[in-house]
């Protein structure tokens, strides 16, 4: 994807917070990409109670920041239970799950 079209382009000149940046809907996952090149990804994700996303693998390794609430993250029937201003990597190739016993936001680095 191009430059042009990266979310940040329209606020790379202001201050902000990320988990303002997406925002809660009941009973879904909310994800919203702000930078996608062949070099990697920036992701933001707001998960509401209850909601998860499915265990998988990426061929990259990837860093979750988690900027709100409560997440439980299994990586390879690991269980992590992380809060606000704590991350993990996601191994490449490694099965990982997250899971929102409480809602929480997250950001999502991935660098292939």
């Amino acid at each position: 994807m191009n430059r042009e079209n990266d979310q940040l382009d329209d606020i790379k000149t202001e201050v902000f917070k990320l988990e303002d940046l997406v925002e809660y809907q009941k009973n879904s996952v909310v994800s919203k990409t702000l930078i996608d090149r062949e070099s990697g990804t920036l992701t933001l994700f707001a998960l509401d109670r209850g909601q998860s996303i499915s265990e998988h693998s990426a061929p990259y390794d990837a860093l979750v920041l988690i900027l709100d609430g409560e997440a439980k993250i299994t990586i390879s029937g690991q269980d992590l239970e992380l809060e606000s201003g704590e991350s993990t990597v996601m191994p490449a190739n490694e099965p990982h799950s997250l899971e929102a016993q409480k809602r929480f936001k997250m950001l999502l680095i991935m660098i292939r």
